[in-house]
């Protein structure tokens, strides 16, 4: 299953110089405007956003000098790191807070930086009426920071620190809007989700301790080879749940569809460029350990599997926009996790997915937010309907987006999904036809739901209000970068597949050979581009030539349950919170009855027993007499007994 994993590659590691060594500034950059931008309150208004902006450019043109910096070295040397300072000086665990610079990171920064950067600059007209938008630059950059971080650190500690900074900003930025209480509630859902993924991570980080006395990737590496099958495993799975959680992965995947409550951009942050991604970044530079444990290495393959199953079904019954672009992000993420895993090829792939999904993906995001900004925030697509006529720029970088996606021949999600369709294919016994089928049909069913959305948003008859709706294409702030993003999704893929990419990733990845799948190359591409056709052809009969009805018809059951997740949250209230609620109320009673009881009861017996010695205090002599007669007596008649 692991294909000649080449852990010798990966392991050696230079000292990083010149531009690779200055590449904390792609982090410092972005944070300090954060903070100047938070301090400096309302008297930033005015400019902030171009702050805001500016500070995300800086860390692209920072990342572009290291990433030329690496081009100009020989692929063996193309892994470095520079040590900023000692973090943990504890004993034989000594950890440093530092950079790593290899062709895996930095695909990562220039990816995060520079959609990243083309998403700052549509915010500032998209965001141009909202009072706060200082506020929402200094979130973005944050976002952008912690996700750099998240990236460029040198092992698994600094990671973290930058994964929960990505946690953070992503609360902050999908509750912007917190006056609306159905916005705070899925900002909330989103952070507590992810600190489920959180606690798998911090408990692989001390399996690693256990195991290596160290969190470092390079001691990692070196030691993955002499662990157990057993420890790499149980490190494996809790990395696993750590990105499951990031990455919105079944099962913590529920948070994923209300984090369209942010602002558009920020979905086309989350959802191309930073937060989800980041569970396969994980995936991928933990490769030493899955290939180590091929338990671990199935167990994320089925976890991808059933993702991109759940996002495809949940994507193709909704009516809300941005929802099924969330939905199908879930899924492209599971067709990531499915290859990240399968050896260093599979596991190239997964990433030239990434990257090209980041593109078009963000590219359909911001197009989206154009239609909701013409629309009057309208976002269910049977409300729409004849755009293209409208909103032509809108309508042709969405579509660059939309061919991109479903794979059509020669664009960028031809050139990287399908190869990971591919490596489906590979392996032994039933497991290569039943993953590759499914990849196979998933592929289908992404282009019915995706053109589903194409054809109800711009084609066919018009079917909104004319009288209270205006379409028009945005301001060149917002197309602008629409556009780019549109040229991206239309040939990034040949460009990365045809100048080597999967070569320069091999330093950070290791070198595995090329698979060969039980069928031929061209009787799967065919296969899957003849599964798209007929997707298309559906959703071209359903939307096009057919009536668009502008409420949902009734359904059958599976319909009914995709248009609420699967009841997914049904499942969760259901089985953990309303549990929860019962085991927290049962501690109460029993910390009321049993705690409270005791302490409470002690005390009234003490102030029973007081009162009741309080009475003999009466103040009178002649009782205080009678009881010294009494106590005489008394004392008389036990000294003659004793005597007897």
């Amino acid at each position: 299953m692991n294909l000649l994993f080449n852990l010798t590659a990966v392991a050696q590691v230079g000292q990083a110089t010149g531009a690779a060594s200055m590449i904390w500034l792609a982090v410092a950059i972005p944070l300090v405007s954060c903070g100047i931008l938070l301090v400096g309150g309302r008297r930033l208004d005015r400019w902030g956003h171009w702050l805001g902006t500016l500070a995300s450019a800086a860390a692209f043109v920072v990342g572009l000098t290291a990433t030329v910096q690496l081009l100009g070295m020989e692929g063996t040397e193309r892994v470095l790191e520079s040590t900023l300072y000692t973090w943990v000086p504890a004993g034989e665990l000594s950890i440093d807070f530092g950079t790593r610079v290899d062709p895996l990171s930095m695909t990562f920064v220039m990816l995060v930086t520079f959609v990243g950067t083309l998403i700052h600059i549509y915010s500032i007209s998209y965001m141009e009426h909202d009072s706060d938008r200082r506020r929402f630059f200094a979130y973005l950059n944050l976002f952008v920071a912690s996700m750099l971080l998240l990236v460029l650190g040198n092992s698994y500690l600094v990671l973290f620190f930058g994964w929960e900074g990505v946690g953070l900003a992503s609360y902050l930025l999908i509750s912007f809007w917190n006056h609306v209480p159905a916005y705070a509630t899925a900002g909330k859902k989103a952070f507590v989700m992810n600190r489920i993924g959180d606690l798998g991570m911090l408990i692989a980080m001390m399996a690693m301790v256990v195991s290596f006395r160290s969190v470092a990737f390079t001691d990692v590496v070196a030691g993955a080879s002499a662990i157990t099958p057993g420890t790499a495993t149980f490190i494996g799975l809790f990395l696993l749940v750590a990105a499951c959680g990031k990455s919105a992965q079944f099962p913590l995947q529920a948070w994923l569809g209300d984090a369209m409550a942010g602002p558009t951009p920020v979905s086309a942050l989350i959802h191309a460029a930073t937060m989800v991604t980041a569970g396969v970044y994980l995936m991928v530079r933990s490769g030493a350990i899955y290939a180590a444990s091929p338990t671990a290495s199935l167990a994320v393959a089925i976890i991808g599997l059933i993702t991109l199953v759940f996002g495809a079904v949940v994507g193709a019954a909704k009516d809300d926009m941005k929802k099924v672009l969330a939905a199908s992000t879930m899924s492209q993420i599971g067709y990531m996790m499915l290859a990240a895993t399968m050896g260093p090829v599979g596991a190239a792939f997964a990433i030239f997915h990434l990257v090209t999904h980041g593109f078009f993906k963000a590219n359909m995001f911001l197009g989206a937010g154009a239609v909701m900004h013409a629309m009057n925030d309208e976002v269910n697509v049977r409300g729409f309907g004849g755009l293209a006529r409208h909103m032509k720029i809108t309508f042709v970088t969405f579509m660059a987006g939309y061919l991109a996606i479903i794979g059509f021949p020669f664009l960028s999600g031809y050139f990287s999904k399908d190869k990971i369709i591919e490596v489906a294919f590979t392996g032994s016994g039933m497991r290569p036809w039943i993953f590759g089928i499914i990849t196979v049909l998933v592929a289908g069913l992404t282009a019915f739901y995706m053109s589903r959305v194409f054809f109800a948003i711009f084609l066919g008859n018009e079917r909104w209000d004319h009288n209270e709706k205006h379409p028009h294409d945005p301001s060149p702030f917002m197309w602008v970068p629409m556009a780019i993003l549109a040229l991206g999704s239309l040939g990034l893929g040949a460009v990365l597949n045809y100048t080597g990419f999967l070569t320069w990733l091999e330093p950070a990845i290791g070198h595995g050979e090329h698979p060969d799948p039980v069928l031929p190359v061209w009787l799967i591409t065919g296969a899957t581009l003849g599964v798209v056709a007929i997707g298309v052809g559906v959703a071209w009969k359903m939307y096009i030539a057919s009536e668009v009805p502008m409420l949902a018809p009734h359904s059958n059951a599976l319909v009914r349950a995709a248009r609420v997740d699967l009841y997914q949250d049904a499942f969760n209230e259901n089985v953990f919170m309303k549990p929860g609620i019962a085991v927290v109320e049962g501690t109460s009673v029993a910390d009321h009855m049993l705690i409270d009881g005791g302490v409470e009861g002690l005390a009234k017996a003490t102030h029973s027993s007081g009162h009741l010695v309080g009475k003999l205090q009466t103040g009178y002599v002649r009782t205080y007499a009678s009881w010294i007669t009494f106590g005489v007596v008394l004392a008389l008649a036990l000294a003659v007994q004793a005597s007897m």
